[in-house]
């Protein structure tokens, strides 16, 4: 199908930065071959090395498949909440991000503040964009989850977000798993790629654009997807870092399927879907790639580590009256405790340790 994968892990840091939690770009061939890896600095200066990759590749008459690690859609109704009546929903808000974020090119932005903007557009208040640095104050966007998601009537997560355990709320604009912000900053990216006029005919956005199907008349396809679903299979010694390492070890990932023949099937999704919601992936929500049935959480207990190999005896009677004992005892020394201060004291009975500061008082 395809003649190179790329995979892109994204970040919405607010200055240049490298390593770990920037941006990674892996590129191989139909082979798994790599044909570069790269860590821009900047969003900008990914945007522009991707430009180039595509260029290249559409010069020499390739198919070029492209992964980016945010989410492309949001929950069902979110572009009416923000006032966006014309259709396709999807390219409304995408136009409506595009339009209202400013990203310098040392990576300056201003994604907070289109966030409260568009929680005062659909809730006048702080709602469903949170976190924020302590810094920025808004009435329209707190630090912290507002839980109004089951009263303001926007989920908190998409169905592909709950399909995938572990998948985070592309609302949720700080701290650990932070995909609000990448996507934010990250959607304006692949539209303005997607819309390059050297290539804006033979371009499209799955599943916007071409349904949940194989995009055969597509040269270029822009696609989510979640290196986290294949965390099994990430390979260490493709890092340091865990980022470097996913790019490297997904592009190979997605070579290999179209190379086996299961690629196609994964732009099915899940073939299970019912009409509605195949209809909200396809004009609102998006789907990642790759996931073709929802993952369930075990259910299964675990073990115990010692499971014992026959029912506990009852304790003889010395042993009971010895443990009487010790607990009178303890209980004695426990009540002189506001007023026993030497360390003796507190080593014997583990109040305290010389070095300790876990300790109350």
């Amino acid at each position: 199908m395809f003649d190179s994968f790329v995979i892109v892990d994204w970040s919405a840091a607010n200055q240049p930065k490298t390593g770990r939690d920037s941006i990674w770009i892996c590129a191989v061939d139909r082979d798994g071959v790599e044909r570069l890896v790269e860590n821009p600095q900047t969003r900008h200066s990914a945007k522009n090395l991707l430009r180039e990759l595509l260029s290249d590749a559409t010069a020499r008459g390739e198919r070029v498949l492209l992964g980016f690690d945010f989410p492309f859609g949001y929950p069902a109704g979110f572009a009416q909440r923000l006032g966006l009546n014309h259709a396709p929903a999807w390219r409304a808000v995408w136009d409506e991000i595009a339009e209202r974020l400013k990203d310098a090119e040392n990576n300056s932005n201003d994604r907070f503040t289109v966030a409260a903007e568009f929680n005062r557009r659909v809730s006048n208040r702080a709602f469903p964009f949170w976190g924020c640095p302590v810094r920025f104050t808004d009435d329209f966007l707190g630090p912290k989850h507002h839980n109004g998601h089951a009263a303001d009537g926007l989920a908190e997560k998409r169905l592909i977000d709950r399909w995938m355990v572990g998948a985070q709320p592309c609302w949720k604009l700080a701290y650990t798993g932070s995909v609000g912000s990448q996507s934010l900053t990250g959607i304006p990216v692949v539209r303005a790629l997607r819309d390059d006029p050297r290539w804006a005919q033979r371009a499209r956005i799955w599943p916007f654009e071409t349904g949940l199907a194989v995009p055969d008349a597509a040269q270029i396809v822009f696609a989510e997807v979640w290196p986290s679903w294949w965390r099994r299979d990430i390979r260490g010694d493709y890092g340091p870092p865990n980022d470097k390492a996913q790019v490297r070890t997904v592009a190979r990932i997605f070579a290999s399927a179209d190379g086996t023949g299961a690629l196609p099937m994964w732009f099915g999704g899940d073939p299970d879907l019912t009409a509605e919601q195949r209809r909200i992936i396809e004009t609102e929500e998006a789907w990642t790639l790759g996931v073709t049935a929802p993952r369930v959480r075990s259910t299964v207990p675990k073990p115990a580590l010692h499971p014992p190999s026959a029912p506990p005896r009852a304790p003889s009677p010395a042993v009971r009256e010895r443990d009487l004992c010790g607990r009178a005892a303890r209980f004695r020394a426990s009540s002189l405790w506001p007023y026993r201060r030497d360390s003796v004291y507190f080593a014997t009975t583990r109040r305290y340790r010389p070095g300790d500061r876990s300790g109350s008082g």
